[in-house]
């Protein structure tokens, strides 16, 4: 990226042109993705310990309920989740989506206002790199079965390497049963 003279108007005019072209071609292959996950309907049921470190999400939530804050680092366990494949599927490519425009807007911000160029190749490149990772693209419009990485729930690499995601071995979501069924005897 250093070598691109990012001076020369019509170099920096295709680089604004790749760039753009680059987040229409990964928001709209979200977009498609959430049209397939839909049109398959798929009702099967997942069920999973949410980290003790996450937060529920908000995606299909009808109200907004306060939540005690595990503490960092603790090895609790956190709440059992039941859902569906398609709304597990949905609220996933609703988080892609959300990165997607976060990243046009923070480029907006950083080229327009702050008038950096560099960004805008390095940036191009990575939202491609970042489609072609994407594990709802690759089962849903690529076609891969969901085993191995792509078994739901998704687990995501963490700083040092390690994974971690959801918890789905049957002991931990049995644990979760009983903790629900506790909280309702209290």
């Amino acid at each position: 990226a250093r070598k691109i003279p990012f001076e020369d108007p019509q170099v920096l005019l295709y680089v604004r042109i790749a760039y753009v072209a680059a987040q229409v071609i990964v928001i709209g292959t979200y977009y498609y993705t959430s049209l397939k996950i839909k049109a398959k309907n798929d009702q099967t049921v997942l069920k999973y310990g949410e980290p003790a470190h996450s937060y529920p999400p908000l995606a299909f939530s009808d109200s907004i309920r306060p939540v005690e804050a595990p503490q960092p680092f603790s090895q609790e366990s956190g709440q059992l989740v039941t859902t569906t494949v398609r709304d597990y599927d949905l609220s996933e490519t609703s988080k892609l989506l959300r990165a997607a425009y976060m990243g046009v807007a923070m480029m907006a911000f950083m080229h327009l206002y702050m008038k950096y160029t560099q960004p805008l190749f390095i940036q191009a490149l990575m939202t491609l790199k970042n489609l072609y990772d994407a594990k709802l693209v690759a089962i849903h419009v690529l076609g891969k079965k969901a085993e191995g990485d792509l078994k739901r729930p998704f687990t995501a690499p963490a700083m040092f390497g390690a994974q971690t995601g959801p918890a789905t071995d049957a002991a931990s979501i049995a644990e979760a049963e009983k903790r629900i069924a506790n909280k309702k005897d209290d």
